[in-house]
C-alpha cells in the first residue's frame, strides 16, 4: 500500500504539474482568442488624420489583433501605427509612449535630411548632387590632405559612398562622433575608400549634408525644414541638438510625434505632394527610394527582414512579398513606406540614447524591427 500511495501521489504531481504547464502557456499565447479580443488598436479621431478600420480598407482584422498583442509584449516600443490609403487605420502605445510624445528618432533623421538636400535643389540653393562636398567647406578646404576628398560629392554623400567610414568600427571614430566638433572631422577622419566605390555607413557624412544645405541657404537648417518641409506639412518639430558650432545634427535625434512621422511617411508615398501640394519633386522621392547599393545591412536581423538596400538616405529592404522603404533608426525607430499597399507603419521606441548603448540596445532594435517585418510578411498582396 504504501509503494502503491507514493506512486500514485507521484503520478498525480506530474499530472498536475503538466495541467499547469499547458495552462500556462495557453495563456501567454498571442493567437488565442481570449487574449486578442482584448486588443485595442482603434486609432484616436482627431483632425490631424482621418480615421478608418482595417476592415473598410480590405484588411483582415485578426491580423492586426496580433501584431498589436505582440507589440504589447515588448520592452522598449513606444508606438506602432498603421496608415492605409490615406485613413490611419491602427494606432497603439506602450511602455512610455503617448500620442503627444516628443522623443529622439534617431537615424531616422537622415531620412529627413535627404529630404532637406532635395527641397534646396528643387528651390535653386543648391546645383545639384553633383556639386562637389568640399566647395561648402571653404573654412577646412585649405588643411585637406587626402585629395581624394576634394572629389566626395553630394550624390556619393547621399550614397554613403563618400569613403568615410562607420564610427562605430573604430573607439577613436565613435569618440569623435559624441564629440560635438565636426567641421574638423572633414579632414580628422580618415577616408576608407574611395569616393564612390564603396557603401560605408557613415552618421558624420549625413550631418555634413545638413550644413551644406544651412549653408547653400544661407541660415539654420532648423530654419530651413521648417519653411520649406515643417510647416508644409501640417507637422510640429519638437526637440533637435545643435553641434558645438552650432548647426542642427543632420544625422540624428530630430524629434516628432509618431503621427508626424506618419505624416512624413505618407509624403513619401505619395511621391512628394501632400494635399494637393508638391512639397518635394516626384523627381527626389524616386531618386531617392532607388536601391544604389544592394546587400547594405548584412548583420542578421530576423527570417522576414531580407534584402536590405540603400538609396538617398533611406533603407530598403522585402518582407515575403513586398519590398518597401524606411526611414530606420537606433532603438527601432521606423517609418515604412510601402507603395504596393499603399500603406506607411511606424514604429518609435527607445532610442537608447549615448555613446555607451548601442550594443546594449541591438537585440530591442531587433525585436522592434521584426515586429514589422513579421507583420508586412503577413500582409496579402
Amino acid at each position: 500500500m504504501i509503494k502503491f500511495t507514493r506512486k500514485k501521489n507521484i503520478n498525480s504531481v506530474f499530472l498536475i504539474t503538466g495541467l499547469l504547464l499547458i495552462i500556462s502557456v495557453l495563456m501567454g499565447c498571442g493567437s488565442c482568442s481570449w487574449n486578442l479580443d482584448a486588443v485595442d488598436y482603434t486609432p484616436v479621431a482627431g483632425e490631424d488624420w482621418e480615421v478608418s478600420t482595417p476592415e473598410e480598407q480590405g484588411l483582415d482584422p485578426d491580423l492586426f489583433k496580433k501584431v498589436y498583442y505582440s507589440a504589447s509584449k515588448l520592452e522598449t516600443i513606444y508606438s506602432l501605427l498603421v496608415v492605409k490609403n490615406g485613413y490611419l487605420i491602427a494606432e497603439g502605445y506602450f511602455n512610455e509612449g503617448s500620442i503627444d510624445q516628443l522623443s529622439k528618432r534617431a537615424s531616422v533623421t537622415k531620412s529627413y535630411t535627404g529630404a532637406l538636400v532635395g527641397i534646396a535643389i528643387d528651390k535653386g540653393y543648391l546645383e545639384g548632387v553633383d556639386q562637389k562636398m568640399i566647395d561648402f567647406f571653404p573654412d577646412v578646404a585649405g588643411g585637406i590632405s587626402d585629395s581624394r576628398k576634394k572629389e566626395i560629392t553630394i550624390r556619393e554623400m547621399l550614397q554613403m559612398r563618400a569613403g568615410y567610414p562607420w564610427e562605430e568600427t573604430d573607439s577613436a571614430l565613435w569618440e569623435g562622433l559624441w564629440s560635438g566638433e565636426y567641421l574638423s572631422l572633414i579632414e580628422g577622419f580618415p577616408l576608407t575608400a574611395d569616393p564612390g566605390t564603396t557603401f560605408q555607413y557613415s552618421n558624420l557624412t549625413s550631418h555634413w549634408l545638413g550644413i551644406i544645405v544651412a549653408r547653400a541657404w544661407g541660415s539654420d537648417l532648423k530654419t530651413f525644414g521648417e519653411e520649406y518641409l515643417f510647416s508644409p506639412l501640417d507637422v510640429t518639430l519638437g526637440g533637435w541638438i545643435q553641434d558645438v558650432d552650432g548647426y542642427y545634427i543632420g544625422c540624428g535625434d530630430i524629434e516628432f510625434t509618431a503621427r508626424d512621422m506618419a505624416r512624413f511617411g505618407l509624403l513619401y508615398l505619395n511621391k512628394g505632394e501632400y494635399r494637393g501640394k508638391q512639397i518635394i519633386s516626384s523627381e527626389w522621392v524616386n531618386d531617392s527610394l532607388k536601391t544604389y547599393t544592394e546587400d547594405a545591412w548584412t548583420i542578421r536581423v530576423g527570417r522576414n527582414f531580407k534584402d536590405i538596400g540603400y538609396g538617398y538616405q533611406w533603407w530598403s529592404a522585402r518582407s515575403g512579398d513586398h519590398q518597401y522603404n524606411l526611414a530606420w533608426g537606433h532603438g527601432g525607430q521606423l517609418i515604412i513606406v510601402i507603395d504596393d499597399l499603399d500603406m506607411v507603419i511606424v514604429v518609435t521606441a527607445d532610442p537608447f540614447y549615448g555613446p555607451d548603448d548601442h550594443w546594449q540596445a541591438w537585440k530591442h532594435e531587433k525585436a522592434n524591427i521584426n515586429l514589422a517585418a513579421d507583420f508586412i510578411k503577413s500582409l496579402p498582396q
